[in-house]
């Protein structure tokens, strides 16, 4: 068990472990007990989760046996086994609870990762093990071209390929597609030689939007790997709040401030980290739920 992913509902996050062994992931039931009962206090959780085992146990549930344990971070910042159950004891553990906010999250958990998102980020984690992950060119527009290929490949006929077709969000009209091939020329020559370089360039690489769709997610990656080759660092995107990032690139075309001191204490020197990686694609996916805008896709 090595590769961590973080799902999310709403806003809440549900944790969840890949079992090399056996071929499946195993999910935290503490986080799930947190998003069935509303409930973020993780004390209350565990207490909820005791009477709730015992309860099932006493009815004859196999639910109130689970063992199987996995090593989660607690609120206090240490590693503590908790327990975990596979696709199906979650269904089953979410049953057992009112039928509105089951069946709503049974609908969520169900069928998330068959959609274009679930299926590209399979993909985003699958490209740390990849051979294309060494061999991607660092702060080209080719580079982007390789992660965004990559990520929607199957799933987009227009995978990789710079649009044809002018796309504006939220009244942000990004590059005419009559310019882009200039733009993207002009983006790939700016400087990498410091963090607000690097930044600069990644705030116009996100206004020129060069796909149809997938742009935010390809182009944090992107930016992770100039940030690593150039600075030996990397964004830990778990410190970035989803609302101040989104609002920050909003602000980012005419004031790049915002964007730069919130990256800049998130920074990590964690740049070859499997589960940091791992980290950073669950929040870059979760950035793009509900809607997109300037910060985020076009999509």
């Amino acid at each position: 068990m090595s590769k961590i992913s973080i799902r999310f509902f709403g806003d809440r996050e549900v944790r969840a472990v890949w079992d090399d062994d056996n071929s499946k992931w195993w999910f935290s039931v503490l986080d799930i007990v947190g998003v069935l009962r509303n409930e973020d206090n993780y004390e209350k959780n565990r207490n909820y989760w005791k009477y709730l085992k015992a309860k099932l146990r006493k009815n004859g549930s196999q639910l109130g046996s689970a063992t199987t344990q996995f090593k989660f971070t607690a609120p206090d910042g240490k590693k503590r086994l908790a327990n975990v159950l596979d696709s199906d004891g979650i269904t089953e553990l979410a049953r057992n609870f009112p039928a509105i906010k089951a069946s709503r999250f049974i609908e969520w958990f169900t069928y998330s990762d068959d959609t274009i998102d679930g299926k590209s980020k399979s993909k985003a984690y699958a490209l740390f093990d990849s051979s294309l992950f060494n061999e991607i060119e660092v702060g080209t527009v080719k580079g982007l071209q390789q992660i965004h290929g990559y990520l929607f490949g199957g799933l987009y006929d227009f995978a990789g390929q710079i649009r044809t077709l002018n796309i504006a969000k939220g009244g942000f009209q990004f590059a005419m597609a009559q310019y882009l091939t200039e733009s993207l020329r002009t983006v790939e020559l700016m400087s990498e030689g410091s963090f607000d370089e690097i930044i600069d360039k990644y705030i116009e690489m996100n206004v020129a939007h060069p796909f149809m769709e997938g742009n935010g997610r390809s182009t944090r990656i992107w930016l992770d790997l100039i940030l690593k080759k150039n600075l030996k660092l990397c964004v830990d995107w778990s410190q970035v709040g989803k609302k101040e990032y989104l609002d920050a690139m909003v602000r980012s075309a005419s004031d790049s401030a915002a964007i730069k001191s919130l990256l800049k204490p998130a920074l990590t020197d964690k740049i070859n980290d499997r589960e940091m990686f791992m980290k950073g694609v669950d929040y870059s996916y979760y950035y793009e739920q509900d809607g997109d805008i300037i910060g985020g896709e076009a999509g």
